[in-house]
């Protein structure tokens, strides 16, 4: 057995397994695009390790789309059969993923827990049970994993930018700010404590001072995945929106967020329909490009990893024009909320599906019908998780719907 860069014990004899683990996590942590080949380099060094299997697991299943919960099935099948003689952190690790696979969120959540609170320096666990819990919405628990972990790690800068966002999601502003620029001023190559600080710099408006951080580190970028890289961009994006410079918006959606996009991608493709969107809702026609996007969302009308990003695909359908797979995407999900785990279920049958039909008819101008869809949700639109800034734009939805009805109302009794 031999130690990985945190410390902990993981079972291999090759020396060779453990540097390609040690770039995975570093790649991980990072946000890194060489996290995948850093993992498999490990299996091929080491094709009996059952750690490195379950990373790889965690890998796929992190990308959130049918096809890669395919590709995790043989590295997590691989795990369990080497688990035999593993350690117990090993164990509960590749019991965690195994949990997630099968959508026991609770599970896995409750597992992470049980890590982070033996190994205190197994990052990966908290930054996948920071995961969970942001998609679940629970923000308090977010940051409470990180947070309990600290003491454990003062060095350790990665970890300060899991705390950050926490703090930030938690409302707690000034305290994330100045633990995330404590983070970047420990290392600048620190791209989730970039992103933290452009959450709270957005939500007190400090426009220009958003535009310069995020842009004074945007050479940092160019080594992250495709979600990162691009989501960062999302947010210098928003700023110039809120400064009212569209061109500059456009320009950063075809180069970065698009552009820059695995078009395959679900959190990509998430990013780039909810920029589209706010564009649409300030009064900018951006042409062609809901029917460009949209002809990548197919694969997702039958998917459903998570309702926030389902909530966007259908909007987007519905902006292209594509009825007949907006309509079987709200019969699948609402088949999908019968089947899938109770712990679930709630948030999907009384959140999702009404907000998906309310996006569904402000995408079709009905706007009387999207407001008696979404007024009811919006106070529980936090268990489907996603972050504030991304959560915004289902009330700037509503919003709209709101002044549109009212105009619509206004011109047919001006006419009648």
């Amino acid at each position: 057995m031999l130690k990985d860069s945190q410390g902990l014990v993981v079972t291999t004899n090759s020396s060779d397994a453990i540097a390609a683990i040690n770039r995975f996590i570093d790649q991980a942590l990072f946000y890194g695009k060489n996290a995948e080949l850093a993992i498999l380099r490990a299996i091929t060094a080491d094709p009996a390790c059952a750690l490195a299997h379950a990373y790889a697991a965690a890998y796929y299943l992190s990308q959130e789309s049918r096809i890669a919960w395919q590709q995790a099935q043989p590295y997590l099948q691989a795990a369990q059969k080497n688990s035999a003689k593993i350690t117990n952190r090993e164990q509960l690790y590749v019991q965690a993923i195994l949990a997630w696979a099968n959508k026991k969120i609770d599970v896995a959540i409750t597992i992470h827990e049980e890590i982070t609170n033996k190994f205190p320096h197994d990052l990966i666990s908290v930054q996948q049970g920071q995961y969970h819990y942001f998609y679940l919405g629970d923000k308090e628990r977010l940051l409470q994993i990180a947070q309990k972990v600290l003491r454990a790690n003062r060095e350790h800068h990665y970890l300060y930018g899991m705390v950050a966002f926490g703090l930030e999601q938690c409302h707690q502003l000034a305290a994330a700010e100045a633990v995330a620029r404590k983070a970047t001023a420990m290392n600048r190559y620190n791209p989730w404590a970039h992103h933290a600080v452009a959450h709270v710099l957005e939500t007190q408006g400090r426009v220009e001072e958003g535009i310069a951080w995020m842009e004074s580190f945007a050479d940092t970028w160019e080594n992250c995945n495709s979600m990162l890289y691009t989501h960062n961009w999302w947010h210098v994006a928003l700023y110039y929106l809120e400064r009212g410079d569209i061109d500059k918006v456009l320009s950063l959606y075809d180069i970065h967020i698009w552009g820059r996009a695995n078009k395959r991608s679900p959190k990509d493709q998430v990013g780039a329909i909810s920029l589209l969107l706010r564009l649409e809702l300030h009064g900018v026609n951006v042409g062609s490009r809901w029917q460009e996007l949209s002809a990548y969302l197919y694969p997702r009308i039958h998917e459903h990893a998570l309702p926030f990003q389902d909530l966007h695909y259908v909007y987007a359908m519905a902006k292209a024009g594509f009825p007949n797979w907006v309509n079987q995407m709200l019969l699948s999900m609402e088949q999908h909320s019968l089947s899938v785990n109770p712990f679930l279920r709630q948030g999907w049958m009384e959140v999702a599906i009404p907000a998906a039909r309310g996006m569904v008819a402000h995408a079709k101008g009905d706007f009387n019908k999207a407001i008696t869809q979404l007024k009811p949700v919006l106070p529980r639109l936090h268990e489907i998780g996603g972050s504030h800034a991304q959560r915004v734009l289902f009330q700037q939805v509503y919003q709209n719907a709101l002044l549109l009805a009212q105009k619509q109302s206004w011109i047919y009794k001006s006419t009648a």
